[in-house]
């Protein structure tokens, strides 16, 4: 009898892409069967502290705030070069900077936040931080419903084509503040399924995003079903920068980024001492 896991992940490309093999039985799953929702990262940040999953895609900055009950499969994470969110702003916001900005961000507890308080909040001391769907965030900005917003996914490759201004760079930031890629997110178990059940999970992931890169286009449905943007060059662009050998296996490389991230947080109070155990494929 298999085991069943619930399992959430974004409707992001770059994670439809990772798991379109697992979604659709192209292959051995180890004898998990896999409950699969897809959702909001906050959504899923929070879902994975409520119990609603065994496994999930999380933002690192959650899970290093939940990291007692969390492992790390060293599979499906997205990190690397330029991949950091962008902080836009509202068209004509450089001419007229109000004193108190409204700031909107795709969640408290998304890795985008973390950097939005380690690089920026500083420089913006008065600023009204607001948490919306990722989604709502370029609208809002558009419409001049906000000053700046923290933009992430396919949002950073459209924003041009919405008036809209680039403020900050905060990949940009991070990668000349540490000379490492950025860790944006990971796959994450429950500490109540053992180390043994999280290294399969681990192998089972790292199958699917092999099975992704070798079969691109057989993809692209589930990519464009749940994106946001839906043209397929935007799509590719997305999955392109997202989907890497750090999404196969974290390597020594990206656990480093991952401590560089928690040494950062630690220092300036934002995420606690200590550290994300492993699950090693």
């Amino acid at each position: 009898m298999n085991t069943p896991l619930r399992l959430g992940i974004s409707t992001c490309p770059n994670d439809t892409f990772a798991f379109h093999a697992l979604m659709h039985g192209q292959i051995d799953t180890d004898g998990f069967d896999f409950k699969v929702e897809l959702m909001d990262v906050e959504e899923l940040n929070e879902g994975m502290a409520a119990g609603r999953f065994d496994v999930a895609k999380m933002s690192y900055h959650a899970m290093l705030l939940q990291a007692p009950q969390l492992r790390l499969l060293s599979a499906g994470s997205a990190l690397g070069f330029g991949v950091g969110p962008v902080v836009l702003a509202r068209a004509g916001f450089g001419a007229d900077r109000p004193q108190t900005p409204r700031v909107l961000s795709p969640g408290k507890l998304t890795t985008a936040a973390l950097l939005w308080e380690l690089f920026l909040a500083k420089q913006h001391p008065g600023a009204k931080l607001d948490h919306v769907v990722f989604s709502d965030i370029m609208p809002a900005l558009e419409q001049s419903n906000a000053d700046l917003g923290i933009c992430i996914h396919e949002g950073r490759f459209t924003w041009q084509e919405s008036g809209l201004e680039l403020a900050e760079d905060l990949g940009a930031r991070w990668e000349a503040e540490t000379k490492s890629p950025l860790p944006l997110g990971g796959i994450a178990a429950a500490r109540s399924l053992d180390m043994e059940t999280a290294q399969r999970l681990a192998r089972v992931v790292r199958a699917s995003v092999t099975w992704g890169m070798a079969n691109r286009e057989a993809c692209l449905p589930t990519m464009a079903r749940y994106a946001q943007e839906h043209t397929d060059e935007v799509l590719w662009s997305h999955v392109d920068l997202y989907v890497n050998a750090w999404t196969q296996d974290l390597g020594a490389k990206g656990r480093a980024a991952i401590h560089a991230l928690n040494r950062l947080g630690v220092a300036r109070g934002l995420t606690p001492e200590g550290g994300l155990e492993l699950a090693q494929a």
